[in-house]
């Protein structure tokens, strides 16, 4: 196998481009079909950017030797239907960003069946007993560094207590939170104003986390000294609600994800939004470039006949100042 990989590399550098193993039409050209939910918060909306950005690099750079084909869903049943009309059209690989889990699941299975090769980003299917690539952000790892970073700083600068948002009730979720109280909980002398590792959901979304914000502002006033929301969009909606009261004793506010904005905010040295953990929509660019690489025989197909999926994680890690340039990038929808 390295011996075939590096004749493989050695083509590519000389120039002319096999694909390999993943099939194709008679021209020899492979397809890979990407289906994404449309927006419906700000971080599916990156989804859906970063897979035409992605399939736009990669048509240029292999020009007449991939195809894609990208939807854009509105709901499970349309994604359903979208996946279908993919099938149809003879896509050798899917790309798939399931709107939910289980009802995507046996159109996915059904696909595997006939031999397209799957990858499954961020959200794995239900049962998970066939084998595809699940390509998966580090959900644990999230809250962990978020965590870390909360309490390393609140204790550096003298605070005290803060209270926490989380997303929705679900598994990610939990994940997260347990990271990150795991972290905050090893310092003694930070207080959870809700009361040990309690929070309530803002659901993702902006407005949700304005109204809780306004509820915590309400009750604990200037008592507030921090604020952990978990994702950057939601976010938004919190700091706007702090602004609006005038409130002066919160000298943080902290997400996650990474966001256009939340890395302006840092950029420009806001003094409330200093960092954010990531959970990058930019993962579905990785599952597009794993179906390449598995086309060109870079990677391996192997994990097409396994009998569960084969588990691809995507580190967290910190972004503040130091590092933001790294990932900010001005034409991202998010």
């Amino acid at each position: 196998m390295k011996k075939v990989a590096l004749v493989l590399m050695c083509a590519l550098m000389v120039g002319g481009l096999a694909f390999a193993g993943g099939g194709g039409d008679k021209k020899g050209v492979v397809k890979i079909g990407v289906a994404v939910p449309t927006a419906d918060h700000g971080w599916t909306g990156g989804v859906g950017w970063w897979a035409d950005f992605k399939v736009k690099e990669i048509s240029a750079q292999y020009k007449g030797q991939v195809e894609f084909r990208v939807v854009h869903s509105a709901n499970p049943t349309a994604q359903v239907a979208d996946v279908e009309n993919l099938v149809t059209w003879g896509m050798n690989y899917l790309v798939i960003l399931p709107h939910e889990s289980a009802p995507l699941s046996p159109i996915v299975r059904e696909i595997h069946s006939k031999g397209v090769k799957c990858i499954v980003v961020d959200r794995g299917l239900e049962p998970d007993n066939f084998g595809y690539i699940y390509i998966a952000g580090d959900n644990p790892g999230l809250g962990r560094i978020s965590g870390e970073w909360l309490a390393k700083t609140m204790k550096a600068e003298g605070l005290k207590n803060y209270v926490a948002q989380g997303g929705l009730p679900i598994l990610i979720d939990t994940q997260r939170m347990e990271g990150f109280f795991g972290e905050m909980d090893k310092e003694p002398s930070l207080v959870n104003l809700e009361g040990k590792d309690k929070y309530q959901f803002a659901n993702f979304s902006p407005q949700d986390s304005l109204k809780l914000m306004e509820a915590h502002l309400q009750r604990y006033g200037n008592q507030i000294q921090a604020v952990y929301c978990q994702d950057d969009d939601a976010m938004l909606g919190a700091l706007q609600a702090i602004k609006e009261s005038g409130n002066t004793s919160i000298k943080i506010v902290l997400g996650g994800a990474g966001s256009k904005t939340v890395y302006e905010f840092i950029r420009a040295g806001d003094p409330l939004v200093r960092a954010t953990s990531l959970y990058h929509p930019s993962m579905i660019a990785d599952g597009i470039q794993y179906a390449v690489d598995v086309a060109l025989g870079v990677k391996s197909d192997d994990f097409h006949t396994k009998s569960s999926s084969t588990l691809v994680v995507i580190p967290s890690g910190l972004v503040d100042k130091s590092n933001v340039d790294q990932y900010y990038n001005p034409d991202s929808s998010f």
